[in-house]
């Protein structure tokens, strides 16, 4: 079972998203398990302060060292007995980190723990990242915070575990099993869809039954994403 640390200050945002479809049924499965922890739990004063105002002057605020390394450590003594640090990861959720790609969730995959730590703010103290592993991105834009991007790790790492889905053969056909290639366009019924005064049919090879054909045609009409990027 691999087993997700979340540490947020917005622990409810998750409700929703991991309480529906796939994600629940693996939590239920027991293949995987997602432990929300609430950042402000290791804050010292009682307004609970998990933020300050960056050293040097600049916009916004920073969050706090401290808060953030008291829950890494309570959280690896709470796991210490049966945590291998060599299947265990701690990732800051970060807009300047290592772009998340499929490979890398390939790789998580196979993990037993990962740390999620979720960035708010105008950042984070960057002393943090002498305790940290990774420090990871979902792309080149910014996002309030990183629950949306500790979403999409889960999301992303959980179905590639076995029994996750159902019919793992999807996992092997689809967008970026391989890296760089694109799924093949695919259609379902009705044959002709009409709209607007048009019809919009289903290519004949797919409903000609000629097995041998349509594998060729699958595989001329999967993109590459060397062929179809501009530079």
């Amino acid at each position: 079972m691999l087993n997700y640390n979340i540490i947020t200050i917005f622990p409810k945002i998750f409700d929703s998203y991991f309480n529906e479809s796939i994600i629940k049924r693996a939590q239920n499965d027991k293949l995987i398990k997602i432990n929300i922890h609430n950042l402000r739990d290791w804050t010292s004063n009682k307004h609970h302060t998990v933020d300050d105002t960056p050293y040097g002057g600049g916009a916004g605020m920073l969050m706090k060292i401290e808060p953030l390394y008291k829950s890494l450590q309570d959280l690896q003594n709470k796991n210490s007995k049966s945590e291998n640090k060599e299947k265990s990861k701690i990732v800051l959720l970060s807009a300047k980190g290592k772009t998340w790609n499929q490979k890398m969730a390939k790789e998580y995959s196979k993990l037993d723990n990962v740390t999620l730590i979720c960035g708010r703010y105008e950042g984070v103290d960057e002393r943090i990242l002498n305790f940290v592993d990774e420090e990871i991105s979902i792309g080149d834009f910014i996002l309030t915070g990183g629950e949306i991007a500790a979403m999409t790790i889960v999301d992303s790492v959980s179905r590639l575990i076995p029994d996750v889905l159902k019919n793992q053969e999807s996992i092997i056909s689809e967008s970026h099993s391989i890296p760089g290639e694109l799924e093949y366009p695919q259609y379902t019924k009705p044959e002709i869809f009409k709209a607007d005064g048009k019809e919009y049919k289903v290519p004949e090879i797919l409903l000609s039954g000629n097995h041998k054909k349509i594998k060729e045609w699958k595989k001329e009409n999967s993109k590459s994403l060397s062929r179809t990027t501009t530079h």
